[in-house]
Formats: C-alpha cells, sequence, structure tokens
C-alpha cells in the first residue's frame, strides 16, 4: 500500500489531475473545495446556499477518509466578501461543531473578485486524535 492515499468522494472532483484530500497515517489535508451543489456539479448563486454546499463536501470529505467531524483540527475559508462569508459561515459552523468548547481552528480569507464561487475552503484533520 503506498504512504500517501489519495481520497475522493462522490459529487465532488476536481479539473486537473489532483485529489480531493491526500492521507498519510491519520493526517488528511484537503486541496481546496468548492461550493458545487453535490447533485447538479453547478455552483449554487446564493451564498447561503454555497456555504451549505462547502459543508456537505466537509462532511462527505471526512468520512471518506475514515473520520468525523470531530477529527477536523482546522479550516481555511476565503471568501469574496469576509464579513457576509463569515456570517453566513457561521450558522453551519454550530451546527457540525456544537460544543464550543471543541472547535476547530479557523481562518477567512479573502478570495479574488474574479473567482465565479463567493466562498471555498480546505482543511486539515487528525483522523483518532
Amino acid at each position: 500500500m503506498a504512504r500517501r492515499q489519495s481520497i475522493n468522494w462522490p459529487g465532488f472532483s476536481h479539473s486537473n489531475p489532483i485529489p480531493n484530500a491526500s492521507r498519510i497515517g491519520n493526517i488528511v489535508m484537503s486541496s481546496v473545495i468548492g461550493p458545487r451543489d453535490p447533485a447538479t456539479g453547478k455552483v449554487p448563486e446564493t451564498l447561503e446556499e454555497q456555504v451549505t454546499c462547502l459543508f456537505l463536501h466537509l462532511a462527505a470529505a471526512i468520512k471518506a477518509a475514515g473520520g468525523t467531524p470531530d477529527d477536523f483540527l482546522k479550516i481555511e475559508f476565503w471568501a469574496k466578501d469576509q464579513a457576509a462569508g463569515r456570517a453566513a459561515l457561521n450558522g453551519e459552523w454550530e451546527k457540525m461543531f456544537p460544543d464550543p468548547a471543541a472547535r476547530p481552528a479557523r481562518h477567512t480569507q479573502s478570495l479574488p473578485a474574479n473567482s465565479p464561487a463567493q466562498v471555498q475552503c480546505a482543511f486539515t484533520a487528525v483522523l483518532g486524535g
């Protein structure tokens, strides 16, 4: 078995020859995850719908890697409008991570204005941590 394992899940893929995430041992890091709807493959119009899709992909990604949301160590987000992005993220964030004493680290940065997405993310997870 290869030391590094590519992680992919249904409803999301990259156009370049890269995996959705990669795992070595109990460490998992994702490539950039966009807000495409897993059922249609299209980017929803509203920020709220895009955030919902991101969190669907986060849940699918950690499951495909053999973990649970408790294994996320850090999630980085990029948003076109950081203030609106943070506000939209908070609802789904609190649903996925309801315990304020056990949430992963989070950082939100600016997304280029020419991006077709309003928000995207990448994560680091430690399985079984």
